[in-house]
């Protein structure tokens, strides 16, 4: 443009030339930096740090969560913030706010999208923050006044909370006519954080795509494309309590979020998000890497074999992706790296086979991506080729799971009644052996009219779920269909069957990349096993166990779980046979299998072993040798392993010991292995004689039967070199009899946390660890508490003469304490702050206790002195509590002995709290029980106590007759 940038957003409306993306998000941070007096902040991550709740930051308000509930650190950079400003990177996809499944039916849901915001810490509030945004609205980016729509929270009656007035008032006055000033209800205009915690009413400005002088005031909030939401202006000024009260914060904060998508679209004047300069540049490179026709902007039934959806999917999607990887979160198997898995696997879909797109499309938009973002996000820049590479490492994975999967469905759609539904077992195959989201299955699915048996789809994920939780512990035996019978294995025998070949399972190399690289197998089908018979076929829909003359997958044993995975007949490869679990029995690996069709004895079949889950267990096997090691490193050598168990999500050992580990001895542990992952070493395996074996000085071996040859798994040291006479190296290094699946260098387990230590009888003790990404996300949890419990610490030590803000912070204490205890973190750490927060919480309560004697000693002299020594005192007072009330009932008891005293106090709430005392001198024939009963009984409550001391409650409407009944009931005793 022609015209300096510095406030000027645009020529007016309805000339040549628009702003760019670029221009409006840079006019928005320097209007407030500049002229506005804000600090200019960088987006944080998507990957929340240290909140386990959170899958991706998805509000530009995550980052300052601890300013707006009070836990900020008071020497933190962020306690220092007053007025902010910044764009924030966003995703929303799984979870709570998720709109993955909306993406591409229309042309305004994405999964990553920028939120322009600024806050204010306790300095400006509704005046200024109204006003800022019309000026930038309407004189820098020169939007018509008449086409925005303004709208105040209408208050709620039965909270107690009235209109908000004041913002009315304040939009008003900056000239917004009337009918343009709207009031909405608690769910349009009142936002909280959570179900506690910092909320307020909220104003929002929306805009009419519209305009021509019409009034659209019947539109806003409706729903109507035509008239958008463009900015939401949040004031916290309550904190919803436990309780469901809300009580007002000591200081006020502003929270306002635009998200650029829209704005863009307005300031460009275009009607779709995808129409802008944000998405067009993605949107041509699209098209020149494909073979479908250039993207029109259609939807819904005009949108002809869902070619536009496809660009818009696949636009959307590869900015998620960019953004992800470069913020270190990768396509995984759980929680955020699950969901962009899918993010990824639905756009390689739409590429492949809506826009007939060769293999690495995906890949080839990143530069693009990188030219639209790069300027505000220079991270992208800096990792293009990295996400480059993962794109197409995760496409080359999925391919050729697609291709397979889509003859599947097709097979099956074949060969299905006309008006059914696709079976169940068909889709659970699909979901859980070629890693098919589900919403992907439906989208194929529904493409072709057919609808999923979601009915027996749940159940069968239900089936699992119990299989899972109450699944057989390592070395337990599986299902009837796992574990061979006597008869069935003596049968076996006899007819010459031989046992199973599962040396295939160790057939695996380090490749380039450090990738691992799993040899193919192919095997036949021996014999079926159902319900304790063997047989030779097994029917559609039956679970069965199969046996094979050789196999790849690694049966569950030496305390690993066991592969998961499929397999096909060769030939035929639309039909798919999941492979559940693997069991090991007399011999015969035993693979318990869903039949989708006839399988039959002598069925040639290829076998695809989950590689993701094997090379899961692979390094928390390796890793659980490590903390053998390290564990008789710090503790001694007399330290001895009683059994450890292995899956993919995380490994648990049990080792006798002479007391308690102590923190220091968990940090010493865990450094003895990071050491070990640093060096890198080579993980050596060998089959040797047993009695060969058993002759290396200090072998780690459990007590139990071991075959013979014998495997040895040795870290760093060749099995030739253990072997050798007199050899010491087996004591400097870690070296087992294992049966296990290993990696081949220590660094791939890149690390891990001990996230559990207990004991688990005497002498005995049992912890939980976990590796790699699952290791760093623990450590980031455990810093991030770490700096909320040295935060409460600090603010404890502040001199608090509130009862309710040390009460806050008592409660506070006890939810953190909660929250240590439940997470996933280092142990050592957990250890740590639990002793602080102990400590923290003796010291409010005695802190609570004493400002409360403190008030209590203030009103009890207050009312000695109105009463002067009569022998009853009947009175309402306010307290805070009912604590408070029975403590200045027994101050007047102890400074006037002869008196008896029963004080009402009348809560917010509608309730009356109760408390009264009986003079010593007045027993038995006066009892303050008694006394209590009569007055709450006459509010509708309920009371208890003893005869000198009681309390209770009751309701307000019945207060008055309550005190005459108090001083009738007194007369009559007295």
């Amino acid at each position: 443009l022609e015209v300096p940038w510095r406030w000027r957003c645009s020529p007016r409306r309805g000339g040549a030339a628009c702003p760019s993306a670029g221009q409006i998000r840079a006019a928005f941070l320097r209007f407030f930096e500049e002229r506005h007096g804000h600090r200019r902040l960088p987006s944080a991550p998507v990957r929340p740090r240290g909140d386990p709740r959170l899958l991706f930051v998805n509000a530009g308000m995550n980052q300052f969560k601890p300013i707006f509930l009070g836990t900020v650190h008071p020497r933190s950079e962020l306690a220092q913030h007053r007025r902010v400003v910044n764009s924030q990177k966003c995703v929303r996809a799984g979870g709570k706010h998720n709109d993955l499944e909306d993406v591409g039916r229309d042309t305004y849901h994405h999964t990553f999208f920028e939120m322009l915001g600024n806050w204010s810490f306790g300095d400006y509030f509704k005046e200024e923050a109204c006003s800022m945004a019309w000026e930038l609205l309407t004189e820098v980016y020169e939007i018509p006044r008449d086409r925005l729509y303004v709208t105040y929270f209408g208050g709620d009656p039965s909270l107690g909370l009235s209109a908000d007035e004041e913002c009315r008032d304040v939009w008003l006055r900056l000239g917004v006519p009337a009918s343009h000033v709207l009031p909405f209800p608690l769910k349009d205009n009142f936002w909280e954080m959570g179900d506690t915690g910092p909320c307020g009413p909220c104003t929002e400005i929306h805009y009419d795509h519209v305009g021509g002088g019409r009034n659209a005031a019947a539109l806003v909030n409706q729903g109507s494309p035509d008239v958008v939401e463009i900015w939401n202006l949040v004031f916290m000024q309550y904190s919803r309590e436990v309780e469901g009260n809300l009580l007002p914060l000591p200081q006020h904060h502003v929270d306002t979020g635009m998200g650029l998508e829209r704005l863009v679209t307005v300031l460009q004047n275009k009607r779709s998000n995808y129409d802008t300069d944000l998405f067009t540049p993605i949107l041509d490179a699209i098209h020149k890497g494909c073979r479908a026709p250039r993207y029109q902007g259609l939807v819904g039934n005009a949108d002809i074999g869902r070619v536009n959806m496809a660009y818009r999917v696949v636009a959307d999607h590869v900015r998620t992706l960019c953004v992800c990887i470069t913020d270190g979160i990768y396509p995984g198997f759980s929680g955020a790296e699950l969901v962009l898995r899918r993010i990824l696997r639905r756009a390689v879909r739409f590429c492949s086979e809506v826009l007939q797109a060769p293999p690495g499309l995906l890949a080839s938009l990143v530069p693009t991506v990188v030219e639209v973002l790069g300027d505000a996000y220079p991270e992208l820049t800096r990792n293009a080729n990295q996400i480059k590479d993962i794109i197409n490492e995760n496409e080359a994975a999925f391919l050729s799971s697609l291709e397979r999967g889509r003859r599947i469905i097709e097979r099956t759609v074949q060969q299905m009644e006309p008006s059914t539904n696709f079976p169940a077992e068909v889709a659970w195959s699909l979901y859980g052996s070629l890693g098919f989201p589900l919403d992907l299955i439906d989208l194929m699915l529904e493409e072709k009219g057919i609808s999923l048996d979601s009915a027996a789809f749940n159940e069968l994920v239900l089936e699992d779920a119990k299989r899972k939780a109450g699944g057989s512990q390592a070395g337990e035996p599986g299902s009837t269909n796992t574990h061979l019978d006597v008869h069935s294995l003596a049968r076996l025998q006899g007819s010459k069957v031989p046992a199973t070949d599962d040396s295939p399972k160790y057939a695996y190399t380090l490749g380039q990349h450090g990738h691992y690289e799993f040899s193919p197998c192919q095997a036949t089908v021996l014999m079926l096993y159902r319900d304790q018979c063997l047989q030779k076929e097994a029917g559609a829909g039956q679970r069965c166990g199969v046996i094979l003359d050789r196999t790849n997958f690694y049966a569950q044993q030496g305390g690993q779980d066991s592969d998961q995975g499929y397999m096909i007949r060769l030939g035929q490869q639309d039909v798919l046979f999941p492979v559940e679990s693997v069991h090991l029995c007399g011999g015969y690996v035993i693979h318990e299998v869903t039949a989708v069709e006839t399988l039959r004895a002598g069925d040639q079949v290829q076998l695809f072993v989950d590689e993701a889950r094997r090379l899961a267990c692979m390094t928390n096997h390796t890793a659980t040798h490590l903390l053998n090691f390290a564990l008789r490193r710090v503790l001694g050598d007399s330290t001895e392993q009683r059994g450890s168990h292995v899956t993919a999500e995380r490994l648990r050992f049990d080792f006798d010991t002479k007391g308690h580990v102590t923190v220091e001895q968990l940090q010493q542990v865990e450094q003895v292995v990071q050491d070990l992952i640093q060096k890198n070493e080579a993980v050596h395996m060998a089959e040797v004689p047993l009695t060969l074996a058993r002759r290396v000085q200090g072998l780690r071996a459990v007590d139990e039967g071991y075959p013979d040859p014998v495997r040895i798994v040795s870290l760093g040291v060749p099995v030739e070199n253990v072997l050798t006479c007199d050899s010491k190296a087996a004591m400097q290094t870690s070296v087992e009899l294992c049966c296990g699946t290993h990696l081949l260098q220590t660094g791939s387990v890149e690390d891990l946390a001990i996230i559990s230590e207990r004991q688990l009888v005497k002498g005995i003790s049992r912890v939980i660890a976990v590796t790699g990404g699952r290791a760093k996300e623990a450590r980031e949890v455990g810093q991030c508490l770490a700096m909320e419990v040295d935060s409460v610490s600090l603010r404890m030590k502040q001199r608090i003469t509130s009862i309710p803000e040390m009460q806050n912070l008592s409660k506070e204490v006890g939810q953190l304490t909660k929250v240590v205890a439940s997470t996933a973190m280092p142990q050592w750490q957990r250890k740590e702050l639990q002793t602080i927060l102990k400590a923290l919480q003796r010291t409010a309560n005695t802190a609570v206790k004493k400002l409360e004697l403190q008030q209590a000693e203030k009103v009890a002299q207050i009312l000695l002195a109105k009463y002067c020594n009569q022998p009853v005192i009947i009175d309402t007072i306010p307290a805070d509590s009912l604590s408070i009330l029975m403590k200045i009932v027994n101050q007047l008891c102890d400074k006037s002995p002869g008196t008896s005293v029963l004080l009402l106090s009348p809560q917010a709430s509608g309730e009356v709290l109760c408390a009264c005392q009986v003079s010593k001198s007045c027993l038995p024939g006066f009892s303050a029980a008694d006394w209590a009963v009569a007055v709450c009984t006459q509010m509708e409550g309920k009371a208890g106590g003893s005869p000198i001391v009681a309390k209770g409650s009751g309701n307000a409407k019945g207060m008055q007759g309550a005190l005459t009944t108090a001083l009738e009931f007194a007369q009559s005793k007295l």
